[in-house]
């Protein structure tokens, strides 16, 4: 597995990098012995150091946790903890689970100077990418949007093979959304 470890207005010293770097192979060796590769970020946020680590336990997936503390030690301990207490929990969610396939699809993307007069005062999507839709039950939808952190997560159903989705609604609870295919 590749480590990547990066410092952002901060000067990380050698020691540091060996004991983040053992600890993220350990934890992420320990559930998935294959794991894709870890990215670590370290910064400065006011007084304090915020750790970010995402890892790629399998294709597809991705676990993001980060922790927020006095000194750079404290910070990446408490994202390593609950970078391990995640890949633990996905494990566990993928043992009872086969682990399908996924599919790839092109993301729309607006030409912010080509449709200037098209948006109006609507804001212009800037990025573009290719994504996995993953073939996945609406459990397995949700836990994979919670570990990667993100708000929103489109996947096709394996009840029917339809086009679903699950999103984080303002109120903390889960909504899901299956349009009715005819």
């Amino acid at each position: 597995m590749q480590i990547n470890i990066t410092g952002h207005q901060i000067d990380l010293g050698d020691s540091w990098r060996s004991y983040t770097t053992e600890k993220v192979a350990d934890i992420a060796g320990k559930y998935f012995p294959n794991a894709v590769d870890a990215n670590v970020k370290v910064s400065r946020s006011g007084e304090l150091l915020k750790t970010e680590i995402t890892v790629h336990p399998v294709a597809g997936a991705v676990v993001v946790s980060e922790s927020v503390a006095g000194d750079a030690y404290a910070s990446v301990d408490g994202a390593l903890a609950k970078m391990n207490r995640q890949l633990g929990k996905y494990k566990n969610k993928l043992v009872g689970h086969k682990y399908s396939t996924v599919e790839m699809v092109d993301m729309a993307v607006i030409d912010a100077e080509e449709d200037k007069d098209a948006v109006g005062d609507a804001p212009v999507i800037i990025a573009e990418m290719q994504t996995e839709l993953p073939l996945c039950t609406v459990a397995t939808a949700v836990m994979r949007m919670d570990l990667a952190g993100l708000s929103a997560m489109m996947f096709r159903n394996t009840a029917h093979g339809g086009l679903n989705m699950v999103y984080r609604r303002a109120d903390g609870n889960i909504g899901w959304i299956d349009p009715k295919n005819k």
